[in-house]
């Protein structure tokens, strides 16, 4: 395929994500699944060109920015305070998952055991995307969306080096576990350590530099230095940029300016969206690739090891969450006291997010066409049918059919009282931080003898904004409908202000530059108004 097909077919896959996401809004179903159906179809379609999906692809440019966008996104103290769930689904749910998948693929479809523990690997870690799009707007509790992207972000580093070790074993011949036992702790020590000096580092850089376009192209650099280096050394690089990320959403406040955060949020939530809407759009194009594999498989073989794979895959986690869940709260009285034991509805609910994704697929497309002694690698097509397999059953499957299991189990909306709870402690903290503004601006006054006409303008602007503070935080229906007027009115003035703005530049009454600036200064006003509705 020359330069230019491959331009057209990149823009004709571009399109196909922008109609899908209009489509998944209309229908309301996360766009990862119709991107993954779409691809399938149009991969099944003859005649269209077939889209190749190299592993390093994913695996060297596109996981390590998807992982650094959600550390940095994730609360550092609400995953700290969660890494007992987070280890026991991302480490122990994974080495668990990797074993019944091995066991089952050796007893019932006859793999020998290293064969079948790179099954097992490739098929353990689930992808949090589309389950936490799914689970937001279904309401749930905060501490069940945070144990589920918290897992989201470790485990692909388990279930890689649990890859590398398996493969090794096949190529090699031997595999000894207390020797792979320990060097998995060191690869998460240094790889731990790494990621904390490498984030570390590219704060101080990025605050000596002071330029928000450089700090974003460090910032987009961020990742790829966490993760190359222990990728290429023989570990995961995972852990290393999730490390990474999570040191600079603890520590970036007081290091990144503000212009940098406006610019880096849009730069880095179009860069995600884009990358993970291509990703799934081919992860679907591979079915062509895939039966073109297993031609030498009869279709009863192929549907006996489907559904094997997939309900072993499935039911292990059901079989490990539940004991994971209240096995140490057993065990432990001061655990139990200090974290009481959840309803079986939410543990069920963390069984049933098991989605397989693009990790998966890429581990299998990575294994090596030969072994180590020149032979060529064992059912190295029925893994790759197996794993695509799994992520149909699991993204498609627990994926539409998650919000009615949510509805089912009654925790639709169940975090709204905590939203609730959550949206005053905000208007509370805005509420302290004008005061405070207003008490810094008094001593100012006296300090150095401001004007009035200096210090009272000012103290107006923070009175105003304390008054719409109050009566966002008071909940009668008086106030919240005077609120709800206020930014209906305030809304429609800014766009007033950016009608007459457009009408003078039309005109030729006002240049360039100071256009821009009035309108960056409006987006700023609307922004900031449509924020505080959000939070509401």
């Amino acid at each position: 395929m020359g330069l230019i097909a491959k331009i057209e077919v990149l823009v004709a896959l571009l399109v196909v994500i922008a109609a899908i996401a209009v489509l998944a809004r209309r229908l309301r179903i996360p766009p990862a699944i119709l991107l993954v159906l779409t691809g399938v179809i149009l991969a099944l379609v003859p005649g269209l060109p077939r889209v190749s999906f190299a592993p390093e692809f994913v695996l060297l440019l596109v996981l390590p920015p998807i992982i650094y966008s959600s550390a940095v996104a994730m609360s550092w103290r609400e995953f700290h305070f969660n890494l007992r769930p987070i280890t026991l689904l991302a480490v122990g749910g994974v080495v668990f998952t990797t074993i019944a998948a091995a066991a089952a693929a050796h007893w019932m479809l006859g793999l020998s055991w290293p064969v079948a523990f790179v099954l097992g690997a490739i098929v353990s870690p689930p992808d949090a995307v589309a389950p936490l799009s799914i689970a937001r707007g279904m309401g749930l509790p905060r501490r069940l969306l945070v144990i589920l992207e918290g897992e989201g972000l470790v485990n692909d580093a388990t279930a890689l080096i649990l890859f590398r070790f398996a493969i090794a074993a096949v190529s090699l011949g031997m595999f000894s576990l207390g020797q792979a036992a320990g060097l998995f702790c060191a690869i998460i020590t240094g790889e731990i350590l790494w990621g904390i000096g490498v984030g570390w580092v590219m704060l101080r850089l990025r605050r000596w530099v002071g330029d928000p376009r450089v700090e974003i192209l460090l910032s987009l650099l961020t990742p790829f230095v966490a993760y190359l280096p222990p990728e290429q050394m023989g570990g995961s690089g995972v852990l290393a940029t999730v490390t990474a990320g999570l040191y600079i959403s603890w520590n970036g406040l007081r290091l990144i300016s503000a212009a940098t955060r406006l610019q880096g949020i849009f730069f880095w939530d179009f860069l995600i969206y884009l990358v993970e809407g291509m990703v799934f759009l081919i992860t679907g194009l591979q079915a062509r690739a895939v039966l073109a594999g297993v031609g030498g498989y009869s279709a009863s073989e192929l549907a006996v090891s489907a559904v094997t794979v997939s309900a072993v895959v499935i039911v292990a986690r059901f079989v490990w969450i539940y004991p994971a869940t209240y096995l140490p709260r057993w065990l432990l009285p001061a655990l139990r006291r200090r974290d009481p034991a959840p309803t079986w509805q939410s543990p069920f609910v963390l069984s049933f997010t098991g989605v397989r994704g693009i990790v998966s697929l890429a581990a299998a497309l990575a294994i090596p066409l030969v072994t180590a002694s020149g032979q060529a690698f064992p059912d190295r097509d029925l893994i790759l049918f197996l794993t695509f397999v799994v992520i149909l059953v699991t993204l498609v499957g627990q994926g539409l059919t998650l919000p009615a299991v949510i509805r089912a189990l009654g925790l639709a909306n169940a975090g709204r009282r905590e939203h609730h709870t959550d949206a005053t402690e905000e208007f509370e903290a805005r509420r302290q931080a004008v005061a405070a503004a207003t008490d810094r601006l008094q001593r100012l006054a006296a300090e150095r003898s401001l004007p009035a006409s200096v210090v009272t303008p000012l103290l107006d602007r923070l009175q105003d904004r304390l008054n719409n503070l109050e009566h966002r935080i008071d909940g009668q229906d008086g106030h919240r409908k005077l609120v709800e007027l206020y930014d209906d009115v305030e809304l429609t003035l800014i766009g007033a202000e950016r009608t007459a703005v457009n009408d003078l530049y039309r005109d030729g009454k006002l240049k360039d530059e100071a256009r821009l600036r009035i309108e960056r200064e409006l987006d700023l006003r609307e922004a900031a108004l449509e924020n505080l509705r959000a939070v509401e």
